[in-house]
């Protein structure tokens, strides 16, 4: 597994914060990580991007970006409306594949959801991960509606020939409601892939170094952590 790629069921569910993770509990086993940002959208030139939180919370990591635009829109809108050139699947892949030939994990973290377009033609991280036949992680949210956007992302890789990993909680609440509770035995269901980890909500506030000390806590041992899914559901499931 020598290129990952990551993708979110939507925007805002803690997408690059489990990417973060999964780059602490590999580089913590003696890997070295490149951290591959795809299209960084809605930040500035003088802010940091995704690519760099990662490193921020997870140590030394190698990290790259291909394209930056400043609205908070899909790469393809944005980058159409900052009359830039957009990123192309084929970019992302020779990226990816580059950055694979120097380290022992390539961490590809998309935009958004698994089909949001990167250029006019329709280009998408799928797309990319069909180029590099690699295995994909989905980051997918807790609670109510997840299992809808979970299944068509898992659903569209298998339809692609790709390998769904597993699912990745990437918020899970202090005080988790009867639907959070209830999608620990659904999702695994509905996707037909494992859960991956867990991350509990706010770990990206966390000190770079309580963040690194508790990754492995968060992931199972499929990404180097310890975190034990059928425990985490007999103790976090429906009461």
């Amino acid at each position: 597994m020598a290129v990952l790629v990551i993708t979110g069921t939507g925007t805002e569910i803690g997408k690059t914060v489990a990417t973060a993770a999964i780059a602490a509990t590999a580089w913590a086993a003696g890997r070295s990580v490149a951290v591959l940002k795809a299209a960084q959208t809605g930040v500035r030139p003088d802010e940091a991007g995704d690519a760099e939180e990662v490193a921020r919370l997870a140590g030394a990591v190698t990290t790259a970006e291909l394209a930056r635009y400043p609205d908070p829109l899909a790469p393809a809108t944005a980058a159409r409306r900052a009359g830039r050139a957009p990123v192309h699947p084929a970019e992302i892949a020779e990226a990816a594949a580059k950055l694979a030939t120097e380290h022992d994990l390539v961490l590809v973290e998309g935009a958004g959801g698994l089909l949001v377009r990167f250029d006019p033609a329709g280009g998408t991280l799928a797309d990319a991960a069909e180029l590099l036949g690699a295995p994909v992680v989905i980051v997918a949210s807790a609670g109510l509606g997840t299992l809808n956007t979970t299944e068509l992302t898992a659903r569209e890789l298998r339809s692609r020939g790709l390998d769904p990993l597993g699912v990745v909680i990437g918020s899970w609440p202090a005080e988790p409601d009867l639907a959070s509770r209830c999608n620990l035995a659904d999702l695994p269901d509905v996707t037909r892939t494992p859960l991956l980890g867990a991350l509990p909500a706010g770990a990206g506030s966390w000190t770079p170094d309580a963040f690194r000390a508790a990754a492995r806590s968060w992931l199972t041992p499929r990404l180097d952590g310890t975190w034990d899914a059928e425990a985490f559901r007999v103790r976090e499931g429906p009461r």
